[in-house]
């Protein structure tokens, strides 16, 4: 079993600058992909940015120069620096991991971006 718990989430003005952590902890594998989605109201949850252990990373279009997905694997953290905030990006974000066979989710993060 693997424990994701994700941090950072809030109220931020257009423009502005949040970063999310997820920490993981339980039985996990050496090799992973550790992301980040996102739903929003009456929308589908939505890739936002993956980082395989590897340190191999992938950004959805629509986040692609504003957002960045790393990790640290001697924390077993996976941030996500998110920048130039639009008030679309107004989402439940939710930690992501896969372990061989395994998936795990966090309970999600309000961000919330609006004047």
């Amino acid at each position: 079993q693997v424990h994701l718990v994700e941090s950072g989430g809030g109220l931020v003005q257009p423009g502005g600058s949040l970063r999310l952590a997820c920490v993981a902890s339980g039985n996990m594998f050496s090799q992973y992909t550790m992301g980040w989605y996102r739903q929003a109201p009456g929308e589908q949850r939505e890739l936002v940015a993956t980082v395989t252990s590897g340190g191999r990373t992938n950004h959805a279009d629509s986040v692609k120069s504003r957002f960045t997905i790393s990790g640290d694997n001697t924390k077993n953290t996976v941030y996500l620096q998110m920048n130039s905030l639009k008030p679309e990006d107004t989402a439940v974000y939710y930690c992501n991991a896969k372990f061989g066979p395994y998936i795990y989710w966090g309970q999600g993060t309000q961000v919330t971006v609006s004047s």
